[in-house]
């Protein structure tokens, strides 16, 4: 009996809960370098979970290339689509009484067993959310696999929830910069070694060239290519229009043809309209350029390694900085000033992406340097640093009331020209700092006076007047 009580205090269990092939490459990137400890004794359950509007109609992972090198580094995998349908991964949240009940009846059904590891993508949000409330005396530790992670937290989590997270295991993007994101708790971040997220990717890059159809996902055109356009498709988000995305993807294609680009392999977002890629063609036709478009299932990374282009062209996707940090390849951006202005609200988790984007990477043109892009470098004078911690301060001022005085001094010594566009004065205002309406505390001391809205409105529209008759008289 003593024996076998032993035996369970030594088993664990990792439940690892997936949405997209990058996640699940940068998980098996850090099963790889060791950062999960030994297999002996661990059970690694793999959670595949859909999240789109309508599931049943994107691309699921186990049809993308390279999923079945990944999933075989786990002992099971299941789907939560299947596990909760019909509801909705996004949307369903279990009630209190139901808690007690899913816990025993999915560590049954899963074969859950010792110490139980939740390792998620975004704890705040379902299905992560989900799971942390159903296995409530479980450990969770926080992966993240994009730009999002150098922002802050999206909202206060519960205190429950907050003090069992153990780490956040992220991608060094942007080398030397810290993730904000879960700061406020204490919790460590930890990067995944540069190595072993770049083996990964060779790893599904060789697994995709070794593909009956490879020949047609990558023919011979598609290696000629010399440039690369990265659809995100931004209008799902209601960030752009569906138009104005159109637009956008025909600047990139305008921009690389101008800067001598004959051979262009455009990748759009997997859920993105057949409209996009057809009004791209036409553009393409009348600038003279070979358009290949490649909308197979498969990572962005897996065309990087198989093309070598000469540049990648995208707004703010987390591949212009995988492009760039793993594989040296030049990057330019196109519509980050338009997103700066269009993100609402302010706090909108696209902000740090959009804003990093912006600030580490040329725009592309027609001509001068950034018309051939450049690699993604880390200011060595600490700004890129400051200047996220300013916008995530002032994001949700609320959850790192610590950071204000350094981002008012930032803002005091650094507000200008190149800088003012990351932040909104209305937003400076309502948070009392430099840059806003009205100097700092005086919206303090007209908050405290009767009819104070009034009063606030008076001075917007009083500063609006005069920013008015500036511009009207050139002064």
């Amino acid at each position: 009996m003593a024996a076998t009580a032993q035996q369970a205090d030594s088993e664990r269990t990792l439940v690892f809960e997936v949405s997209t092939l990058y996640g699940l490459a940068t998980l098996s990137a850090a099963l790889d370098a060791g950062r999960f400890g030994s297999r002996e004794g661990t059970r690694r359950i793999l959670l595949t979970s859909h999240n789109a509007s309508v599931p049943e109609t994107a691309t699921r992972l186990p049809e993308t290339a390279g999923w079945r090198t990944l999933a075989a580094r786990f002992d099971t995998v299941v789907d939560w689509n299947e596990t909760i349908a019909p509801l909705h991964p996004s949307a369903w949240a279990p009630s209190e009484r139901e808690l007690p009940l899913l816990q025993r009846l999915l560590s049954d059904r899963w074969g859950v067993r010792g110490r139980l590891t939740l390792v998620v993508e975004s704890v705040h949000a379902a299905p992560a959310a989900s799971l942390a409330s159903i296995f409530a005396e479980a450990d969770i530790e926080v992966y993240a696999d994009g730009l999002m992670s150098y922002g802050p937290t999206r909202e206060k989590l519960r205190q429950a929830t907050a003090s069992r997270v153990q780490r956040l295991l992220h991608l060094d993007l942007v080398p030397g910069l810290v993730p904000l994101l879960l700061s406020e708790y204490q919790v460590p971040a930890e990067p995944v070694p540069d190595t072993a997220f770049r083996a990964v990717l060779d790893e599904i890059s060789q697994v995709a060239a070794g593909a009956e159809n490879a020949a047609d996902v990558l023919d011979a055109t598609a290696r000629r290519a010399t440039a690369v356009l990265l659809g995100q498709y931004l209008a799902a988000l209601n960030l752009l229009t569906a138009r104005e995305e159109e637009q956008q993807h025909i600047r990139m294609l305008n921009g690389v043809a101008a800067a001598g680009h004959r051979t262009v392999l455009f990748k759009p977002h997997p859920t993105a309209p057949a409209s996009y890629s057809r009004s791209l063609a036409e553009a393409a036709a009348a600038a003279d350029v070979e358009l290949v478009v490649l909308d197979a299932p498969m990572l962005a990374e897996t065309v990087f390694d198989r093309v070598r282009p000469e540049l990648v062209v995208g707004c703010f996707s987390t591949a212009m900085f995988t492009a760039s940090t793993y594989y040296g390849i030049p990057v330019a951006r196109v519509g980050t000033d338009q997103l700066l202005e269009r993100l609402t609200p302010y706090q909108n988790s696209n902000r740090v992406p959009v804003t990093l984007v912006d600030w580490l990477v040329p725009e592309l043109s027609g001509e001068g340097p950034g018309a051939q892009g450049q690699l993604v470098r880390e200011r060595t004078d600490g700004t890129t640093s400051a200047l996220v911690r300013a916008v995530g301060y002032c994001m949700q001022a609320k959850l790192y009331p610590s950071l204000r005085a350094d981002t008012a001094r930032w803002l005091s010594a650094e507000l200008g020209p190149r800088t003012a566009r990351y932040f909104k004065k209305r937003r400076l205002t309502a948070l009392e700092l430099p840059g806003g309406m009205a100097p700092p505390g005086v919206v303090g001391q007209l908050r405290r006076v009767p009819g104070s809205s009034y009063a606030l409105r008076m001075l917007r529209r009083a500063k609006r007047g005069l920013t008015a008759r500036r511009a009207a008289t050139g002064r």
